[in-house]
């Protein structure tokens, strides 16, 4: 169940700050080898921890470590496993991938499409090659006009044949109980119990899930503050996010409790992996208490958040894929909305730029309920 975080979503093309080539490395291999790309990509885009000892040098160094810090962890795996895709394609057609030609990237695009990758996939991957190309200081190949066309073909087809982007099912508040009835006690239990209450309550990402420190919680009187210091839609700034006191077992502040003070964590990660015992060997002695389960030290990942709910849901007697790790933030906005809660509170709630980006979470129900023209028709 706990396993290794991928990419959070498909909008990585929109990040604003592209990254300049490191002082540290060696210059771009401009004509290179598809390998000797790929291998320079990743260095590129890995973000160390930046070491000052006074010099101007390692000043320099420091600004390009944390230039790449300006991306999320999630963002740069996407583009280094994109980047590697690309390469391998470019090397079995005996191309350079850098600089590369407007018309091969389209080509490029295509054939992954003829794999079946979804049109966001797809865009993800051109995002990659233009990251590339400007991390590298050459001329963009993803700009021209054969590669947006190839795209918008891409994605008119999959329309067409009605392969729409799926969104997951909103875990409401309706459904959230559903998920809750079949959750054991155990310690297992009430991590997860506790995943999915806090998710709702805070309309929280994954990421931010999974992310969530000892040190973060501040207890009040009327919940816990939850303190995120980063978040996709507040970047600069640390957020604050209350976790309210609830009188139903959706209480977000009462499940989480109950873990910490289960699993005796004082400080660190919140929600950490559980190691299951292993069998017993024949031979062990009868009637001896089996071993107890191992919590980690160290956090889960956002695709453990994900895997989490998907479990759970399936518990309860969903499909493996109906709910995710954004349906518990679709289901806080989505029971908000239900509820008459004026936008500009959901988009606050949400911690969203835009109204337009509070509109992807919600999932409307009974589309002639309430029509605006009920009545006049």
């Amino acid at each position: 169940m706990d396993s290794q975080s991928e990419p959070e979503n498909g909008h990585a093309e929109t990040a604003a700050a592209l990254l300049l080539p490191s002082r540290a490395l060696v210059p771009a291999p401009v004509g290179g080898d598809p390998g000797r790309v790929r291998d320079w990509f990743d260095a590129a885009v890995d973000a160390e921890q930046p070491v000052l000892d006074g010099t101007l040098d390692a000043e320099r160094d420091a600004a390009d470590a944390y230039a790449r810090m300006a991306k999320a962890e999630n963002t740069r795996r996407a583009y280094r496993a994109a980047v590697r895709a690309w390469c391998a394609w470019c090397l079995k057609r005996d191309l350079p991938p850098l600089p590369a030609a407007g018309a091969d990237v389209a080509a490029f695009l295509a054939g992954e499409r003829g794999r079946k990758l979804s049109p966001e996939t797809l865009k993800l991957r051109r995002a990659a090659i233009r990251y590339l190309h400007r991390a590298a200081g050459c001329p963009v190949p993803t700009d021209d006009v054969c590669v947006s066309e190839t795209l918008a073909g891409i994605r008119r087809d999959a329309a067409k044949k009605g392969q729409l982007p799926r969104k997951k099912v909103a875990a409401t508040a309706a459904i959230l109980r559903r998920l809750l009835v079949p959750i054991p006690t155990g310690l297992r239990g009430l991590r997860d119990r506790a995943i999915l209450l806090v998710g709702f309550a805070g309309a929280l990402r994954r990421s931010e899930l999974a992310a969530i420190r000892i040190e973060h919680l501040e207890k009040t009187e009327r919940g816990i503050r939850l303190t995120l210091p980063h978040s996709k839609g507040a970047q600069d700034s640390a957020v604050t996010v209350p976790l309210p006191y609830g009188d139903t077992e959706l209480c977000p502040v009462h499940a989480l409790e109950a873990w910490l003070q289960t699993a005796g964590l004082t400080t660190g990660p919140v929600f950490r992996r559980i190691w299951l015992p292993p069998r017993p060997k024949k031979g062990a002695l009868p009637g001896a208490p089996p071993p107890l389960p191992r919590i980690g030290a160290t956090a889960i990942t956002a695709q453990t958040v994900a895997q989490v709910v998907q479990a759970r849901a399936v518990a309860a007697g969903f499909g493996l894929r109906d709910l995710g790790g954004h349906s518990l933030k679709r289901g806080a906005l989505t029971t908000g909305m239900d509820r008459g809660i004026h936008p500009a509170k959901l988009k606050r709630l949400g911690r969203h730029k835009s109204f337009d980006v509070l509109g992807e979470y919600l999932e409307f129900g009974d589309l002639f309920e309430e029509h605006p023209l009920s009545g006049v028709l």
